[in-house]
């Protein structure tokens, strides 16, 4: 008993460990076949990666099943990444790829992404709640409106919390480009709010 005791006791802390471990660390321990540092990766990424995926391919079952190429893409390639990027960057653009591949098998070109997830404020009153709830409706059904490379800047930028250059890593385009179709992602935003009168967003 002792000693199952103190193997799982073990075991624990070499999760608790792994989990305190840089990306990039997880990375290297994958690349040598190390599971537990799989684990730990696709706890610590696969809702982001759905969530990702899920609003380009819009398919539940799909999404699901592209996670697991995904992850197993990282199982495989885990030695090729050299660190010119952040990981999650690697991350997403290989969930991209898997995506728009997914999309082309199904001659489905168009980008859904209409679903801008929020991050709740527990401070916020009921009203202040339901007045955020409403704008946030109003906010997803103009960004719906956007052309899918409207949109899908729009998502890592805000979403993702990308910067330009990331950004632009993640889908192939200059960063020049990733700018320009920013500046007009958000005029064309603002002047839909300000349309639905909803100036304050618009700025």
């Amino acid at each position: 008993m002792q000693t199952n005791f103190a193997m799982t006791h073990a075991a624990q802390q070499g999760v608790l460990a792994a989990q305190a471990v840089s990306d990039e660390m997880l990375l290297l321990s994958i690349a040598d076949g190390e599971k537990p540092a799989m684990h730990v990766f696709y706890a610590r990424h696969n809702v982001r990666v759905y969530r990702f995926i899920l609003r380009t391919v819009r398919d539940q079952t799909v999404a699901e099943d592209l996670v697991s190429q995904v992850f197993l893409d990282v199982w495989r390639t885990a030695g090729q990444f050299e660190g010119r990027s952040q990981v999650s960057t690697w991350l997403l653009s290989i969930a991209r790829f898997k995506a728009l591949s997914a999309l082309r098998q199904r001659r489905f070109e168009d980008i859904d992404q209409n679903e801008v997830l929020e991050i709740a404020d527990d401070s916020e009153n009921p009203e202040a709640k339901l007045d955020r709830s409403k704008t946030g409706e109003l906010l997803r059904t103009c960004i719906a409106k956007l052309s899918p490379a409207h949109r899908e800047i729009i998502d890592l930028v805000y979403y993702h919390e990308k910067s330009v250059e990331e950004a632009g890593e993640i889908i192939g385009i200059p960063q020049a480009t990733v700018k320009t179709r920013m500046f007009y992602a958000r005029k064309q935003l603002a002047d839909m709010l300000k349309g639905c009168g909803v100036d304050r967003m618009a700025a």
